[in-house]
């Protein structure tokens, strides 16, 4: 796959390193080769921004400082921290693996690629970002912004969206990874990506890297990656209730599985769960609501649909449309039956919200108040 020669390997690395040393970002994990550090900020930068990620970032090493304090660290006081970020399953998994760090490896981070990625959560890209920056590994770290940079460099014509096609750039950049830096070499790689060779909008012809850049010296730069479009996620349609007592809000549990498992929300009832013909009108969809909550939880509830449109909120394979309803319900109603206990609003700071439980508050706040 790749052509170039020794002197033209040698001569990109010295031209990359160069521009990295004198136009680094300066980024507060990028202050040491801690591997706890280049670990969460790696974890943080999936599917989030830079900017967005930094304060995150800076709270949550002061919350906690260290492996055995994430380890040790209470579930709650955890999701609080990384309320917004979404996809809390990284969260769990951070401190999952802070535990095997502490547990099965006596306190010791793996030093290899492969061995880092035993540690819950940690993928091959994750992988190769902590062994090469942390522990000076020549190994690839090949994320969205490596699959661009060198799709276009070398003009790779492979769908990076197929699985297999990570091996392939590991094993192209393996050959052209400086073996004295590699983790410079790696971070000057999202530098790159980050700036003269984005997605879109790119500046190549003002790059460092141009003459080294191939797609864009035969001006087919917009051609690279190829990528296979994503399936359209799949329209889901609930119903969020808000029911109130003097106690609060009623709130219930998520599943252990699933999506935003564990998580304490208002409750969410899938249309297509309801007892009722595919043709079935609203009227006949609330009133198998008000049926399931008795039969199932032996709570009577009579629900009324709260103004405005909507709330809606898109997973990568789902896009979810949330029509919400209040109830009222005693004080002192049997739960015995409900996965879920009352929450009064005073209290909803101290429990992390996820995007689509906030979207569902605002919305209700913004309709009460009207």
């Amino acid at each position: 796959m790749i052509t170039w020669s020794p002197e033209k390997i040698a001569a990109f690395q010295k031209t990359l390193l160069n521009w990295y040393d004198q136009n680094k970002r300066d980024l507060p994990w990028r202050k040491d080769h801690d591997p706890y550090h280049v670990w969460v900020s790696e974890i943080m930068l999936q599917q989030t921004q830079v900017q967005t990620v930094i304060p995150y970032y800076q709270r949550f090493m002061k919350l906690f400082p260290t492996v055995q304090a994430l380890a040790d660290a209470d579930e709650t006081q955890l999701m609080k921290a990384w309320e917004g970020l979404g996809y809390y399953s990284r969260a769990r998994n951070l401190q999952k693996a802070a535990r095997q760090i502490i547990t099965d490896y006596h306190g010791e981070w793996p030093k290899t690629k492969a061995g880092l990625q035993e540690l819950s959560g940690i993928g091959p890209y994750t992988a190769g970002a902590i062994a090469s920056i942390a522990f000076n590994q020549p190994v690839a770290a090949v994320d969205g912004n490596a699959f661009r940079v060198f799709a276009r460099l070398l003009k790779i014509d492979a769908d990076i969206a197929k699985p297999q096609t990570r091996r392939l750039f590991e094993n192209v950049i393996g050959r052209v990874i400086s073996k004295d830096r590699p983790g410079d070499f790696n971070q000057a790689i999202m530098d790159l990506g980050a700036s003269y060779m984005t997605a879109t909008n790119y500046h190549s012809a003002d790059s460092p890297m141009k003459a080294f850049n191939q797609a864009y010296l035969d001006g087919v730069e917009d051609q690279y990656p190829v990528k296979t479009k994503n399936k359209r996620p799949v329209p889901v349609a609930y119903y969020g209730l808000l029911i109130t007592s003097n106690n609060g809000f009623l709130f219930e549990k998520r599943p252990a599985h699933g999506i935003l498992s564990n998580f304490w929300m208002f409750p969410l009832v899938k249309v297509a769960d309801l007892k009722v013909a595919k043709d079935a009108d609203e009227g006949q969809q609330l009133n198998a609501l008000e049926n399931q909550f008795l039969e199932t939880y032996r709570l009577k509830i009579h629900v009324t649909k709260l103004g405005g449109q909507p709330v809606t909120h898109t997973f990568t394979h789902q896009k979810w449309r949330i029509t919400l309803l209040t109830a009222n319900l005693a004080e002192h109603v049997d739960l015995s039956y409900f996965p879920g206990k009352w929450i009064p609003a005073s209290a909803f700071k101290t429990f992390a919200f996820t995007k689509v439980q906030d979207k569902m508050w605002q919305r209700y706040q913004k309709q009460i108040e009207k």
